[in-house]
């Protein structure tokens, strides 16, 4: 089989850990760079104003010491008294209102605090400091925090691909149980619910498919044996047709002789209609489904059945002996089907001519009993009757042998069974057994 070219869902684990952990890190180290700016900003300040404090006492004799600041080049100090310039140091500061400010001198930037001595001289001291020195300790803090975001992000994707791993393996396991051959039935109590979830649809599916692949086969198997006994079945007169047309080409027949090879013809032609005929019937009977069930009125299909046997044969006497009606799910072709060929049966093979058709329900089965008059069937062929083209002792020639299989096979449709016994009436009983899952509440 060949496997997906996508990344697996461990690496999607780690991935996804690793964009969340982007994510976070991220606005932490925008808050930190933001905060850090300004502490050290703050800093600073803190740093200019107490410096301020201890200048402006002295602000009179402070332009003495104003060179020796200035060689050090971390400070820039400016005195003003009354607006004009009383001394600084060779980086002279702008005018400015009181408070903490960032300038521009000379193409540098200063962070520069202003204030005002109270005395009778009106003295305002600028003390600024570059402000580089601020951004670099800023800049190295950022680093920092920038290096341990990403070191932060690396191990969050390791953990992830770690704990990812582990929490994919029920799907792993999942994966390696369905992909064997044969497939194992998977586990489904692993701890993941995802994973339990997915293992008994996994688990149903496959015992779905199972009973396919059994339904199948069986069907398969059905349809060789019955492929089988119908060749088997329709070769005995197609040989005998073959050989009558032959002695009708190759020899001179007188008219008698003629006329009985074509009645024997026309007989086993027939045959191999009526065979064909109940061999359509079986495999329509075999593709029957639950869908194509409705709810009937057996009494009256009994009715109909009978009606129609008496017409066609004349001396038959057919009578129904059931209430008005009993209703059922069911299949009404294959009912009816059933019926004919119980009627036929008893007429052609027992020689009935009286059968008596009773319809009874106990609770969710729905029997139906056939008696006639006729010669009977012996008990030892009671079950072999059934079976697809066996003929009894007493069954008459040109039938099919699938008569009383077509009456077997439409009570298992209908989850029931079908028998023989003793009749009341001297001939046989026929007894169909039906199940009945769905009984109409507004025609029961």
């Amino acid at each position: 089989m060949k496997r997906s070219s996508g990344f697996s869902l461990r690496a999607r684990v780690a991935a996804a850990t690793a964009l969340g952990a982007t994510i976070v890190v991220a606005t932490l180290g925008v808050v930190t760079s933001v905060a850090i700016s300004r502490n050290n900003v703050n800093n600073l300040d803190d740093r200019l104003t107490t410096a301020s404090q201890v200048l402006i006492p002295s602000a009179a004799s402070l332009e003495l010491f104003l060179d020796q600041l200035a060689s050090t080049g971390a400070f820039a100090v400016t005195i003003r008294t009354g607006g004009l310039v009383v001394a600084s140091t060779p980086t002279q500061l702008p005018d400015l209102d009181e408070g903490s400010q960032t300038v521009d001198v000379d193409g540098d930037r200063f962070r520069v605090y202003t204030s005002r001595a109270v005395s009778a001289t009106d003295i305002v001291i600028s003390i600024g400091v570059p402000a580089i020195e601020a951004q670099r300790v800023t800049d190295d803090q950022q680093r920092w925090v920038i290096l341990g975001g990403l070191a932060a992000i690396a191990a969050s994707t390791g953990l992830g691909w770690v704990f990812g791993g582990r929490a994919v393996k029920p799907l792993v396991t999942l994966t390696e149980q369905v992909s064997a051959r044969p497939p194992q039935p998977p586990q489904t109590r692993t701890g993941v619910r995802e994973a339990d979830e997915l293992a008994i649809a996994i688990a149903d599916m496959l015992q779905r498919l199972n009973d396919a692949q059994a339904r199948t086969n069986d069907a398969l198997g059905t349809a060789r044996d019955f492929a089988a006994v119908s060749a088997h079945e329709l070769r005995t007169p197609l040989t005998a047709m073959r050989t009558d047309i032959e002695v009708l080409r190759t020899l001179e027949l007188e008219p008698p002789q003629r006329s009985e090879i074509l009645d024997d013809l026309q007989r086993t032609q027939g045959r191999v209609e009526a065979t064909l005929s109940a061999l359509e019937r079986l495999a329509s009977g075999e593709l029957s489904s639950e869908n194509d069930r409705v709810n009937v009125d057996v009494v009256e299909i009994c009715d109909v059945a009978a009606q129609d046997a008496m017409r066609q044969n004349p001396e038959l006497d057919v009578r129904i002996e059931s209430d008005t009606t009993e209703y059922m799910r069911a299949l009404p072709a294959g009912l009816r089907l059933a019926l004919d060929n119980a009627i036929i049966n008893a007429v052609r093979h027992g020689g009935a001519t009286q059968v008596k058709i009773t319809v009874a329900r106990e609770d969710a089965c729905v029997s139906i009993t056939i008696d006639d008059n006729g010669s009977g069937i012996p008990a030892s062929e009671r079950t072999s009757v059934f079976e697809r083209f066996y003929r009894g002792a007493s069954a008459t020639k040109g039938g099919s042998g699938l008569g009383l299989a077509l009456v077997e096979q439409q009570a298992e449709i209908h989850g029931g069974r079908a028998y023989f016994a003793d009749s009341p009436l001297g001939g046989a009983r026929l007894v169909l057994e039906l199940a009945d899952h769905e009984v109409p509440s507004d025609t029961a």
